[in-house]
């Protein structure tokens, strides 16, 4: 069990029977009354976000959470299927559990799948991917200005806006969490 001080950003928690992950908490103590704790809750299975206070001292349960090391395989009819790299067995999990991470899934890369009672409910890619350039503009000897961009499509269909001087067929890494390139490879 944990108890309102163990609160932090990113903390998983069940509460009202689901899995959720604290987005935000801040500790109120007022000057007349009991201190409490506001917190946003971001549910892990629907993906809803709610507001709630707790009262300082509150306890909530662990939620019963598994991360299991997985390979995606491919993607059909808006399912995005993988494999268990240890047991062989697989799994697919729809559009709404992927988010934006499945912009940048490629074949046989490793993700983390988090069970929640056996059921998968959400993905976990690395922050950095290498991908490859499929469709952008070809660039021009001298084009070195500094910041000037170019929309750019990779292997995973993500559009990523990219330097000038890049070209089809070029990897280049990609920060996941932000959808932006950081360095060609």
């Amino acid at each position: 069990m944990y108890t309102t001080s163990d609160f932090r950003n990113g903390l998983k928690i069940e509460f009202d029977g689901s899995p959720f992950i604290i987005v935000y908490f801040q500790h109120v103590k007022p000057g007349k009354g009991g201190a409490f704790v506001r917190t946003k809750l971001k549910n892990l299975k629907s993906g809803a976000v709610i507001e709630h206070t707790f009262r300082s001292g509150d306890k909530v349960e662990k939620p019963d959470l598994e991360e299991r090391e997985m390979q995606f395989m491919y993607k059909m009819e808006g399912q995005f299927h993988f494999m268990d790299t240890r047991t062989y067995e697989q799994i697919y999990l729809d559009e709404g559990h992927v988010e934006g991470a499945g912009n940048y899934l490629i074949e046989n890369l490793p993700v983390k799948i988090l069970f929640y009672k056996g059921e998968p409910i959400g993905i976990d890619i690395p922050f950095f991917i290498d991908l490859k350039i499929v469709e952008t503009e070809p660039g021009v000897r001298g084009d070195t200005v500094s910041g000037s961009t170019k929309p750019a499509k990779l292997e995973s269909g993500a559009l990523v806006s990219v330097p000038l001087f890049l070209n089809e067929g070029d990897v280049i890494k990609v920060d996941t969490r932000t959808g932006s390139y950081i360095e060609r490879m």
